[in-house]
């Protein structure tokens, strides 16, 4: 199915809203002396779009994209320093693949054939160390997640870039996975991103590409936050009911007549439209955010803040493979490949 997002922004909750329903091995070549933090720049030949990415999480770490006076704006939050996608105690995930399982695990533990609450030290129950919720939950694939891991080149052209990633059973995973990262830009103010996998033996997968937006750049100087200047739409009929850990309790909430409702938005300013092949999407609004701004967003005498920006992550139904009523299935094996794609496209509103 597809995904189709519209956004222009504007929201201030942290939840998993869903929509209405649910290659061949490149040649490697060597990498640079400034691995993993080598910047590669992608620039769509009509000059609409320009990227730049790091080895690091095959990390998204600027996005130029032009308004509506044709000047080019840095649209995604981030670093000068690349290196702080490993160093930064805060950690917020700038615009990283994120992997092998996003978003939350009640307890870090799963079974295979899934099931409800597996109890650790049972047969075919499977258990990743935790790292938030004082213990109680695994976040974005483990305390070293594909987003802090050293991705490789594997090609790259003026206009695309294929990373790798070998998963050898990293934060006790089972089997090894093996991940292709390829970003592109294309004229009309285009950036795809596409991840292929493949694993040795069944394993939980799920993807997503945790990019911060703010369509404003910072630039206007009245406001630091994108609730006055974004809105958002999203064409989803129901949201995940959750617990205080924000782990799904396998209830949906209709989002009629509720806070949760963007099935219709204004449009002013700047836009993306988003289509993936995921079917949900995971909305956060920085509220735990505290981060230097990098220079391009007025230097790091400011500070990225509560709100600052929006992340929409594409993926899949936030811990299904622990819910089996759901009937989706999360596990992946060398009989079936695992693929996650989106698409962004920017233009401008009057």
């Amino acid at each position: 199915m597809v995904c189709k997002i519209f956004v222009v922004l504007l929201l201030s909750f942290q939840l998993a809203i869903f929509a209405p329903s649910v290659a061949g091995t490149p040649s490697p070549q060597p990498q640079s002396k400034d691995w993993p933090f080598d910047v590669t720049e992608l620039r769509a030949p009509d000059g609409s779009i320009t990227a730049k990415f790091v080895s690091v999480g095959a990390t998204l770490t600027e996005l130029w994209v032009k308004d509506k006076n044709g000047k080019a704006r840095d649209v995604v939050l981030g670093y000068d320093n690349p290196e702080q996608l490993w160093t930064d105690p805060a950690h917020p995930v700038f615009n990283a693949i994120v992997g092998r399982y996003a978003n939350r695990l009640k307890n870090g533990t799963f079974s295979i054939p899934i099931s409800r609450n597996p109890t650790p030290g049972s047969p075919n129950v499977y258990q990743i160390p935790t790292n938030a919720h004082n213990g109680q939950v695994t976040l974005h694939g483990g305390i070293i997640g594909w987003d802090r891991r050293n991705w490789t080149v594997e090609r790259r052209s003026r206009t695309s870039i294929t990373y790798k990633h070998i998963d050898a059973g990293d934060e006790n995973w089972p089997g090894t996975v093996t991940a292709y990262a390829t970003h592109t830009v294309e004229n009309g103010g285009i950036l795809k991103s596409v991840v292929r996998a493949t694993a040795t033996e069944k394993t939980p997968i799920m993807l997503t590409q945790h990019i911060y937006w703010n369509l404003d750049a910072f630039e206007d100087p009245n406001t630091d936050t994108v609730l006055d200047t974004h809105q958002l739409q999203i064409p989803a009929s129901r949201v995940l009911d959750v617990d205080s850990n924000m782990i799904p309790t396998g209830k949906f909430i209709q989002v009629q007549d509720t806070a949760f409702d963007f099935r219709r938005a204004q449009t002013i300013g700047a836009r993306v439209d988003i289509t993936s092949n995921q079917p949900a999407v995971q909305v956060y609004t920085s509220n735990w955010m505290n981060t230097p701004r990098k220079t391009q967003h007025g230097g790091a005498t400011k500070n990225y803040g509560k709100w600052s920006a929006v992340a929409l992550e594409q993926q899949g139904y936030v811990a299904a493979v622990n819910t089996p009523e759901w009937g989706i299935d999360q596990i992946y094996s060398p009989e079936r490949p695992f693929e996650w794609s989106s698409t962004y496209k920017f233009s401008t509103v009057a």
